[in-house]
């Protein structure tokens, strides 16, 4: 089983349930993460120290050996970068794709890391889904930068602390982060443009700007059979049936080519798991299976791998609907 992280503050954020979908005339997936609450907590003060020294493994994305801390922490977040990448500011509410390690101050006992795992955090910086000690020390920061943090138990698990892994109530954490990269609600898939030369199936705009892409469902019957094609193809990995992917959608039906649900232009992303979707809306999971991340992906579902004959009531996805998909597959852990 592959271990979850244990900087979650919360459930992941952001996940979609398709089973829910209704006809949401304001273009905003009902089911997409809701915007997090602004604390009412002042931000607390940052600052430079005191922090371990990195003794091994100093490269961006190389497995780091942190030092045992050295006297006492600091009260405060301390806060150091390391190395200073030079591509997108991350700003909260962000997600983040990540490679991280987490020790304790006193021990240097590491109780988490991502680089043995080898699969990235994906997380997003909002308040409930994150430790603020990472909500707030990495606000600002560039991707392709490495970050050192100390994290007080007030920003981290407070006095409860995590005993499963260790971590008591008193304990300062200290994290090393290699920012990888990050995306927000105007955000878009980069693959290339794949020729659309299939009649049957719906063309999709190539458009990279975060806006929505634009369909024309044709005027013909749909597909019988489930229908998976790149708009655009990305370079990154290809998807497997265990992951978690962040992405833009929007979801039609084809007859009418009325939309049901869509994240684009709603001020937020959609992340979801293809293992729980593989439940809910089977020809989506499995039309994202095997497709590149960066990548926009068309997908027809026929009736018996969506909702059959059992739709959402009160919307527009009718018993025995087919329905068109367009997803960017931003990120997947």
């Amino acid at each position: 089983m592959r271990r979850r992280s244990l900087l979650l503050a919360a459930l992941p954020a952001g996940l979609v349930t398709l089973s829910a979908c209704g006809d949401d005339k304001s273009g905003a997936s009902k089911g997409a993460s809701p915007s997090p609450s602004v604390s009412s907590a002042p931000p607390p003060k940052i600052v430079d120290g005191p922090l371990p020294a990195i003794t091994a493994g100093k490269k961006f994305g190389e497995k780091p050996t942190v030092a045992k801390g050295t006297g006492e922490p600091s009260p405060n977040l301390a806060v150091r970068t390391v190395i200073a990448g030079s591509g997108r500011t991350i700003a909260e509410n962000d997600f983040i794709e990540a490679n991280y390690l987490g020790q304790i101050w006193d021990t240097a006992k590491v109780f988490d890391n991502s680089y043995d795992r080898g699969r990235l955090l994906l997380m997003q910086l909002a308040q409930g889904t994150i430790i603020d000690g990472w909500r707030y020390a990495l606000a600002g920061k560039k991707t392709g930068s490495r970050v050192e943090i100390a994290v007080p138990p007030k920003l981290g698990y407070g006095k409860a602390g995590q005993p499963d892994a260790g971590i008591k109530g008193t304990d300062t954490l200290v994290f090393v982060i290699d920012l990888i990269e990050s995306f927000n609600s105007k955000s878009s898939a980069q693959g290339k443009p794949v020729a659309q030369s299939d009649p049957a199936l719906p063309k999709v705009g190539t458009n990279t700007d975060g806006q929505v892409p634009k369909v024309t469902v044709p005027k013909s019957d749909p597909p019988k059979k489930l229908a998976s094609v790149y708009v655009l193809e990305g370079d990154g990995p290809e998807l497997k049936a265990d992951q978690t992917v962040l992405c833009q959608f929007q979801g039609l039906v084809w007859e009418g080519g009325k939309t049901f649900q869509r994240t684009y232009g709603s001020g937020r992303l959609s992340q979801f798991s293809l293992e729980q979707m593989q439940q809910t809306v089977k020809g989506l999971a499995q039309g994202l299976t095997g497709k590149k991340v960066g990548s926009r992906v068309l997908i027809v579902v026929p009736p018996e791998l969506g909702y059959g004959d059992n739709p959402p009531s009160g919307g527009v996805i009718k018993k025995d609907s087919t329905l068109v998909f367009t997803v960017d597959i931003l990120a997947a852990m």
